[in-house]
């Protein structure tokens, strides 16, 4: 197993890092999850860069790589549910996209073909980052005792920007499946 493998497995280690330490009761525990959250961002573009640079792109990695991206944005959503910081319909939104995109592209795999990624889901993608990245900073801060809940601009961000945020990624998120399914129309239509 390359390098470029192993930091995308590590990534999936992260993941379940990062999901212990944002559910849980520790004193530093959503500080931590933004940590690891962006560890696992960096390593997420390391990994690709290994790969492409030394010509190490594995079917493996062509796999495991988007999975273990949807896996942490999934869990981050489902995640952020219970701390109010993101509605549970926009939660579902976004793992249900990735549902179905996968199976979309698991429907081509049969069929002998390969649908790459497209801009439009990348830039849906950098909008989940943005917007997880958001919300824990916040949590961080207040943990971190620097705000606090009731500090005007804390407020004022949570109730007022991060919604805003929450609907942008929800309507790039919808978008991006609606435009992706439909510029693959002919492997959902019925065989005739």
């Amino acid at each position: 197993m390359n390098w470029a493998n192993r930091l995308t497995l590590g990534r999936l280690l992260l993941t379940i890092v990062f999901v212990a330490a944002l559910n849980s009761s520790w004193h530093y525990g959503r500080t931590v999850a933004l940590i690891v959250f962006l560890l696992a961002g960096v390593s997420d573009f390391i990994d690709g860069e290994i790969a492409r640079r030394y010509g190490i792109v594995t079917d493996f990695g062509k796999l495991m790589d988007p999975l273990v991206d949807k896996i942490m944005i999934a869990a981050a959503f489902i995640s952020l549910v219970p701390l109010k910081a993101v509605p549970a319909w926009a939660a579902t939104t976004v793992v249900a996209r990735d549902f179905l995109i996968t199976g979309l592209r698991m429907m081509a795999s049969a069929k002998g073909k390969i649908l790459p990624a497209e801009m439009l889901g990348k830039q849906k993608t950098s909008w989940q980052v943005v917007t997880v990245i958001f919300f824990l900073a916040l949590l961080s801060l207040n943990e971190l005792r620097y705000v606090n809940e009731t500090s005007t601009w804390w407020v004022r961000a949570w109730n007022q920007a991060g919604p805003v945020l929450v609907g942008i990624t929800v309507a790039l998120t919808i978008f991006s499946a609606l435009a992706y399914a439909w510029r693959h129309r002919a492997l959902i239509a019925p065989n005739e």
